[in-house]
């Protein structure tokens, strides 16, 4: 029976396939572990503390390549998440990492201060200033005046 309706055949398509998949899949996971690991950047909020009604004293750590500068964006909010802060600060290109301590002027006492996020040598894709209508942004950084 076997040789009268063809049920020795071997399933090559099914074989096929499978092997164009795996192949598939192994070439993504190697192009997103190169991407990955080419751009080594990380930062973390250390630490704030308010100074006055008018401004935050904020530290974050960068651990970046050497080869492009980096753009972080951090913001101060109040108790009901309204920004009463927000700064984009460029950090030139250097070795490994370094700690950045930014003035971050405010519209009055902060409640909370995040680091929103960083990029190497481009704008972070990071939520913007979310001030109500009509209140202008207090000018960046902070300078005591």
């Amino acid at each position: 029976m076997r040789e009268r309706y063809g049920m020795d055949r071997r399933p090559v398509g099914r074989w096929i396939a499978v092997s164009v998949i795996v192949i598939a899949f192994a070439g993504a996971m190697l192009f997103v572990g190169t991407n990955v690991l080419q751009n080594r950047l990380e930062s973390r909020l250390v630490t704030w503390e308010v100074k006055g009604p008018d401004h935050v004293d904020v530290r974050i750590s960068v651990d970046r390549p050497a080869e492009g500068d980096v753009t972080c964006v951090i913001r101060a909010q109040d108790s009901k998440h309204v920004d009463l802060g927000y700064a984009v600060v460029d950090i030139p290109a250097g070795e490994g990492g370094v700690l950045v301590d930014y003035p971050l002027a405010t519209l009055t006492d902060a409640y909370t201060v995040e680091l929103l996020g960083c990029a190497v040598d481009a704008e972070p894709g990071v939520s913007p200033p979310q001030f109500p209508p009509g209140v202008v942004a207090p000018d960046q950084p902070w300078t005591g005046g």
